[in-house]
């Protein structure tokens, strides 16, 4: 078991309002999770999701397979 606890960031990109997202990278490597949760809600649910999964979605985005919103 790890002792160690997630750094969350926030991407510069989400200067909109407070609708985003925080993510703790640096468990990646040694979890083989990155943790996401609302920047809003920082003591609210946090969602653990598998390396793969989240690099996948990153690429996604970059992409543009989501489309504009």
């Amino acid at each position: 078991m790890t002792t160690e606890f997630p750094r969350w960031f926030t991407s510069s990109y989400s200067n909109n309002g407070g609708n985003c997202i925080e993510v703790a990278a640096n468990l990646a490597a040694t979890c083989g999770i990155v943790p996401v949760r609302d920047s809003k809600v920082v003591g609210g649910p946090v969602v653990d999701v598998r390396t793969g999964a989240f690099s996948a979605f990153v690429a996604g985005v970059r992409a543009g397979t989501f489309g504009g919103v």
